[in-house]
């Protein structure tokens, strides 16, 4: 069953002028160490960057709570699995409030799907409840 999706659209021209702006205080700020060495690997790190804001944004909106109660930005971490898919591995509060959601007996699945096309990059975040 799902139980909850959320959706998150990034101008990555924005996010360029942040990192541009701010640099390592923006990314320590909001992204783990993992995010950020593969982030900063990339041709454009500014749109690998921008994905993972918006799969972040995606997951506190499926979690019904955005960004708000003490979630913190790097409870969430967008990790990619050896093909290539990406991943959330949800810790802290953030995950208080996915045991929270949860129904009784069942656990969870997190599927997240990324994409851009300059200037634009989008997060989908579904929360499934599994018996």
């Amino acid at each position: 069953m799902i139980l909850g999706i959320g959706t998150d659209l990034v101008n990555i021209k924005r996010i360029r002028k942040v990192l541009n702006r701010f640099g390592d205080r923006f990314e320590n700020r909001v992204f783990s160490k993992l995010e950020i060495e593969r982030s900063r690997r990339k041709y454009d790190p500014s749109s690998s960057y921008a994905k993972r804001w918006a799969a972040k944004e995606a997951c506190s909106k499926a979690l019904g709570i955005g960004l708000r109660m003490g979630i913190s930005w790097k409870e969430m971490h967008v990790v990619n699995l050896k093909s290539g898919k990406p991943d959330l591995i949800i810790e802290g509060k953030a995950k208080y409030f996915l045991e929270k959601m949860t129904p009784k007996g069942f656990s969870t699945k997190i599927n997240v799907s990324l994409t851009d096309d300059y200037p634009w990059a989008k997060a989908i975040v579904i929360i499934e409840g599994i018996a």
